[in-house]
């Protein structure tokens, strides 16, 4: 086997296999880069010595069994035995379902999470999109302080774990994109620094010092980042990646990291010959984001919308506070230029930033498909105080603007049937100083915004993650069978008329009546109701009830009665009438 790490500053450079040391050489064709072919069967551990310190573990190491701060273990990829042909699904049409695989089964094993894809595949989405599956420290926590960004996190089942899940993904027809983290890495187990200048204090970032994308040094690191996303793609045969917090990458140079790392993955694209596709989560409301490389974009293929998650939950909730307050101001109005203009702040004012934000979107152009529409994340339940998620009431009307958008849909786990556990942050560091900084500090920024500390669960609390866990005896229950039907009902209507998944943005209308919403989706009506008294909803010509949740009534006008947080999609019948 070939050993080989880079660590341009070292002068020796050992790796230590299965108890033995051995010196590495310098490789005559690319500078800083030390290697040495041994001996090694897979699973075997290892680690690099730098100039006579202790052993570390490989930076671009496949598997880590005793966890970030262990020695590395050799991977044979080429050894698993895949049972499906899979030609790859695309994400044009996709409907994308949101999990995390510690708190997706009581269990939070990829084994556990295999035997809930036949619920998936009744449900009718088409992907899974596993949160962040890198090394962290401990046993639980979301996966957004991982390390080690080549391999898979052991407690869930390490990569043959992962490898199952996906060959058994592929097996019900489900695509699977995973969450990767670019921007920066957790705060314990990160031994990289020693090798080489993976970050840099010329940009400073939310978490510390930024991933060196555009200093002396940073070739080696763009290659490191998308060396891993190919071996994802690749070695994983996963479908798509969702790349966090995009915003948060600084490069200066003249070609951005995420071009360079689109570009790669389309060469990867073209040499596998199945659909790769990249969704980013930015905050800046830049179609540029998604652009193709050749008019001068980023060349991603979506976005998240967190602008539509904004104004579907101020419209459903009627909460205000922080980043709620311009959608809440605007009512059911926000949802309206959201659906027609892909952006709430395209350009325009915005109270909560105090500026202007973002860039219009050109709808004639730019297809709704790239931009990813939802009621529920991981992060906007999480990163609540209490990880308290929307009531069964508020996500019938929320399912129904998500599955009739012009959007590429999301769901968040457990969303389907109104789970009602909460989905807390959690975490499971050993030093006790970092747990004790990171409970003090999570308690501290809700007690800012009005929330007792003592009321703010402790990440630390292994109860946290439990509380977290689905509990997947709700959806036999009456009050939770019923919302899984109107999800079900919503997808399969969805992928049965094109008409309301057609992401052209400048083909819908949206007309608002007080606290009602009215869309017109070719033949389709998507009507909601935001209010808690039932709504007379005025009609430009005869429609039959094709869903609805709770009853609605066809009234003389024509009209149709909806009822207090009610949702309906209706389908036209005759000619319209003037309005």
């Amino acid at each position: 086997m070939l050993f080989e790490v880079w660590a341009p500053g070292a002068r020796q450079v050992e790796v230590l296999v299965d108890g033995r040391t051995q010196a590495l050489g310098r490789d005559p064709a690319r500078s800083g880069w030390w290697h040495a072919e041994l001996p090694a069967e897979p699973g075997a551990r290892y680690g690099y010595l730098l100039d006579g310190g202790p052993p570390l573990p490989d930076p671009r190491s496949r598997r880590q069994p005793d966890g970030p701060d262990g020695l590395s273990a050799v991977v044979d990829h080429d050894a698993f035995d895949w049972q499906v042909p899979w030609p790859g699904r695309a994400l044009p049409g996709a409907i994308l379902y949101e999990l995390h695989v510690g708190t997706f089964t009581a269990e939070g094993t990829f084994d556990a999470a295999i035997e809930r894809l036949p619920h998936l595949a009744r449900l009718g989405v088409t992907h899974v999109e596993l949160m962040p599956l890198c090394p962290f420290p401990g046993v639980n926590g979301w996966g957004y302080e991982g390390v080690s960004l080549w391999a898979v996190h052991e407690p869930y089942g390490g990569p043959e774990g992962l490898k199952r899940f996906v060959d058994a993904a592929h097996g019900h027809s489900l695509g699977v994109v995973l969450d990767v983290v670019h921007n920066h890495l957790g705060p314990s187990g990160n031994h990289l620094p020693p090798f080489g200048p993976y970050f840099t204090d010329r940009h400073h970032t939310p978490w510390g010092d930024a991933v060196n994308l555009d200093a002396p040094g940073s070739d080696e690191v763009r290659d490191f980042l998308i060396g891993s996303a190919l071996s994802w793609l690749r070695d994983y045969r996963l479908d798509g990646l969702r790349l966090d917090a995009v915003h948060a990458l600084v490069d200066t140079r003249a070609v951005h990291f995420l071009e360079e790392l689109a570009t790669a993955v389309q060469g990867l694209c073209a040499a596998l010959g199945r659909p790769l596709f990249l969704v980013g989560e930015s905050d800046l409301n830049d179609p540029r984001t998604t652009a193709p490389r050749e008019a001068g974009g980023l060349g991603l293929d979506a976005q998240w919308n967190d602008d539509f998650h904004h104004a579907v939950h101020a419209a459903v909730t009627g909460e205000a506070q922080g980043y709620y307050a311009d959608f809440a101001a605007a009512g059911p109005s926000a949802v309206a230029k959201v659906l027609t203009h892909g952006f709430f702040h395209d350009g325009s004012w915005s109270s909560f930033r105090g500026r202007h934000h973002g860039r219009p979107v050109d709808t004639s152009a730019v297809s709704g498909q790239r931009l990813l529409g939802y009621a529920q994340t991981h992060d906007q339940v999480g990163n609540r105080a209490t990880g308290d998620r929307l009531t069964p009431a508020q996500l019938g009307a929320a399912a129904a603007l998500v599955l009739t958008s012009p959007f590429t849909p999301m769901l968040f786990m457990g969303e389907e049937w109104g789970a009602a556990t909460p989905w807390q942050f959690f975490t499971d560091h050993g030093d006790p100083e970092l747990a004790a900084a990171i409970t003090r500090g999570r308690r501290r920024e809700f007690a800012a915004h009005g929330w007792a500390e003592e009321d703010v669960p402790d990440p630390q609390d292994p109860a946290t993650r439990d509380r977290s866990a689905l509990d997947w005896a709700e959806p036999d229950k009456a009050e939770h069978r019923e919302l899984l039907e109107w999800y079900r009902a919503l997808i399969a209507l969805r992928r049965a008329e094109p008409a309301l998944s057609d992401p052209r943005l400048d083909t819908l209308t949206a007309t608002v009546g007080g606290r009602t919403l009215r869309i017109a989706r070719g033949p389709f009506r998507v009507l909601v109701n935001f209010s808690d008294a039932p709504a007379r909803v005025p009609l430009t010509a005869p429609c039959e009830v094709v869903l609805c949740r709770p009853e609605c009534a066809l009234l003389p006008g024509p009209a149709v009665q909806l009822p207090a947080r009610g949702a309906a999609v209706l389908r036209e019948l005759g000619d319209t009438l003037a309005e």
